[in-house]
């Protein structure tokens, strides 16, 4: 657990950063960030969180994109404990005060930052429909194999139940990041094959999303590829 001690002196544009990616949960690009907070992270600002390992940025185009790294949500959840920059003023220490009542009360709610803060909504349709919490995303290898061979109509069952579990109502969008994370003992493979097969089914949609901006790496991860396209959205019954 990072204690107060571990939380690096930052300027008050950097913790703004640091705070508006950890409540996004995605990746942003300057664009973004200047349409959200009113700001970018560039230059000295941007090197030093990088160079802290809180922040990764993609300069391979313009504009570029900020997400927080593993140690970056670490740091971000306990900003707070850290005495607030005198430069940032009256608005980075009320700032202060909202991550502190937000940790006591996630704390006593039992709610990690990251389940609290995450994007589980698979495409826009799906924006305004409610829908149960996944557990916190795990990383899996790619190769592991299930305990025993299973056949492809047994993988489908496994993923209509799945869906059963997860969607809100029959023809419902749910994203396929959850259902992997229903299905995390079926093989990769056998999976995305079972995938492809159901796509032939009349009751079967699987789709990408079009706004590739509110894709997480989780969601990215968990996509099947059908076509020449990757496919992150997957609803069962009526359209």
């Amino acid at each position: 657990m990072t204690s107060p001690a571990d939380v690096p002196h930052l300027t008050p544009n950097q913790i703004n950063a640091l705070v508006v990616l950890m409540v996004e949960a995605r990746r942003l690009t300057n664009v973004e960030l200047k349409e959200l907070a009113g700001f970018t992270l560039t230059g000295k600002d941007n090197t030093k969180l990088v160079d802290l390992g809180l922040v990764d940025t993609d300069r391979t185009h313009r504009p570029f994109a900020h997400e927080l790294t593993e140690q970056g949500w670490r740091v971000a959840r306990q900003l707070h404990t850290a005495a607030p920059p005198k430069a940032g003023g009256s608005t980075t220490r009320s700032l202060f005060v909202v991550l502190s009542n937000l940790h006591r009360s996630l704390d006593r709610l039992r709610v990690s930052h990251g389940d609290f803060f995450k994007r589980t909504e698979a495409t826009a349709a799906a924006l305004s429909e409610p829908r149960p919490e996944a557990p916190a995303p795990t990383v899996r290898a790619a190769t592991a194999a299930p305990a025993a061979p299973v056949s492809a109509a047994e993988v489908e069952a496994l993923v209509r139940s799945a869906y059963r579990d997860l969607a809100t109502a029959p023809g419902a969008w749910v994203g396929l990041a959850d259902v992997r994370d229903r299905l995390t003992d079926t093989d990769r493979a056998a999976l995305d094959a079972a995938l492809r097969a159901m796509v032939g089914r009349e009751d079967v949609r699987i789709i990408p999303v079009a706004n590739t901006k509110s894709l997480t790496a989780r969601d990215r991860a968990a996509a099947v590829r059908i076509g020449n396209e990757d496919n992150h959205a997957l609803a069962i019954g009526p359209a």
